[in-house]
């Protein structure tokens, strides 16, 4: 997969005729959320997406690599080291 920037996740909004607030609220995010994580900076982001809705987000848009978690995180199981 392809990572995409700020500009190009803005741009397939615009022409699609997608608000960020419907896109939001169709995956159970906060609109302000999504809309910080849009309109941050490439080269310095605000938001660092590592953790949590931000993280999640930032996958569902393909601003980064990584597997959208939605569970509990006590349900999380990580891989064992050998």
């Amino acid at each position: 997969m392809t990572l995409k920037t700020r500009q190009q996740i803005r741009d397939e909004f615009a022409a699609n005729g997608v608000s960020y607030s419907a896109w939001a609220r169709q995956r159970g995010y906060s609109p302000n959320m999504v809309i910080a994580i849009v309109n941050d900076d490439d080269r310095n982001p605000r938001l660092k997406c590592l953790r949590g809705d931000a993280h999640n987000i930032a996958v569902e848009l393909g601003l980064k690599r990584g597997q959208v978690f939605k569970g509990d995180a006590g349900d999380l199981r990580l891989a064992a080291v050998a």
